[in-house]
């Protein structure tokens, strides 16, 4: 390893990017600004002296990324993730503070960076190229694949102004993977993608990182953060506050999110007195209670075993056609499945009360030992419209039982959930099963 290696990669001291905000953005000419200066000389002087509002989007940045580091950012929106790749990629400069980058850098940040929409795909990628240091030797090597993987080519010679967002994604994305950077950044703008194509790409960054490279990717798909990066940190209002393994920074951050207005007791919470963005502020899902087949409250339960959510709702008689839904979780934010009253025909009393309670009736509990959160919702189905949405505030954890009665405990080492099967050992299959 040479003395460059033992150095790393990225290091970032005192980092700190401000924003003025509010300030008049209206652009003169200099004789406009001097005719002003000299007809309304006090007013001039006012407008300069009146302050202006200052936002710190960064704040005191510190960390260092190794070579061959998978690094996570993660954190609310707004916490300055994004602000931060900007500045790594010299795309935005920073206030205050020293970078310093021992490497050539690849970005995929906002659909359509670094490309020309009046060029073509084709056009696009020797351009992208060129940005990255590339010299078109390279970059010839290099196109048959990245048009293959980007799945373009019946429109490699179309303007990229033409292209939906999803197949911008695709080429910048390829671009950015297959021109051989050292550092990888990836923003969020894989969430743009279908479903295959973001598979394909988590294969992609999971390779890179395999053959030495460093990728630093911001997400706020905790599955996809665990699976790929060895380390993390957490951000918040624009600063590093917490840094480690990536599971326990993971954890940390689900752990100590804030609900504004959410009171939480062993298997009770709360949920009158926060503020819900939809239905003018007012909370429609007030009360969640959590009971074992026991009908006691409380918040662990086993696998296998029969328990309730009952649902405190209020004023969904003023929406017809309204629907209540449940979605859980695993503890990395994952989506698991999903119980809504129009997927079992539920059939609501009549004449409605203002103050109802609904009822989730699980007869097996068939999630695996870990922490579940449960994101609830109101809406009015087939229209798309939330009346009330709650995620990751109703949290339960799942201890491991003899599921099938072998003796054994269940773990999670066996994925997500049990399944209720059975095994058949015949001789002939034809004799069982129509082929």
């Amino acid at each position: 390893m040479t003395a460059q290696n033992n150095k790393p990669i990225i290091e970032v001291k005192h980092l700190s990017k401000q924003y003025q905000i509010g300030a008049d953005r209206t652009y003169k000419r200099f004789t406009e600004n001097a005719t002003n200066i000299v007809r309304h000389p006090l007013r001039t002087i006012r407008e300069a002296a009146q302050p202006k509002d200052i936002f710190w989007a960064l704040k005191d940045i510190n960390f260092e990324v190794k070579h061959g580091e998978v690094l996570g950012i993660i954190g609310r929106n707004g916490a300055g993730k994004s602000t931060l790749l900007k500045v790594l990629s010299r795309i935005t400069r920073q206030t205050e503070g020293e970078i310093v980058v021992r490497g050539r850098i690849g970005s995929l940040l906002e659909v359509g960076t670094g490309f020309h929409p009046e060029l073509t795909g084709r056009e696009n990628i020797y351009f992208n190229g060129a940005i990255l240091g590339m010299k078109k030797r390279e970059i010839d090597d290099k196109f048959d694949e990245i048009v293959k993987f980007s799945g373009i080519e019946k429109f490699l010679d179309t303007p990229v102004k033409r292209y939906s967002s999803g197949m911008q994604v695709r080429l910048a994305f390829s671009v950015a993977a297959h021109l051989d950077p050292e550092i990888l950044l990836v923003d969020e703008v894989l969430a743009v993608g279908d479903a295959e194509f973001q598979k394909k790409c988590m294969g992609k960054m999971g390779e890179i990182a395999g053959e030495g490279r460093t990728v630093l990717f911001v997400s706020h798909n905790m599955a996809a953060v665990q699976n790929l990066c060895n380390s993390a940190f957490l951000m918040n209002n624009g600063k590093i506050i917490e840094k480690g393994d990536t599971d326990s920074i993971i954890s940390f951050y689900l752990s100590h999110s804030h609900h504004e207005g959410i009171v939480v007791e062993n298997g009770v919470f709360d949920l009158s007195k926060r503020v819900n963005q939809y239905n003018n502020g007012k909370p429609i899902i007030k009360r969640v209670i959590l009971l074992g087949s026991d009908d006691v409250v409380r918040s662990t339960f086993l696998t296998g075993e029969k328990i309730k959510i009952a649902i405190l709702v209020e004023g969904l008689p003023e929406y017809p056609g309204s629907h209540l839904g449940v979605v859980f979780k695993t503890g990395y934010d994952q989506w698991v499945s999903t119980a809504t009253t129009w997927m079992s025909h539920t059939v609501i009393e009549q004449p409605r009360r203002n103050k109802e309670w609904a009822i989730l009736e699980i007869n097996n509990l068939c999630l695996t030992p870990g922490k579940w959160t449960l994101y609830l919702s109101s809406t009015i189905h087939g229209h798309g419209v939330y009346l009330d949405k709650i995620e990751n505030s109703v949290s339960f954890t799942v201890e491991g039982s003899d599921y099938y009665g072998t003796g054994q405990l269940i773990t999670n080492y066996y994925g997500l959930f049990c399944m209720d099967f059975n095994w058949k050992i015949v001789h002939d299959v034809k004799q069982n099963i129509e082929v």
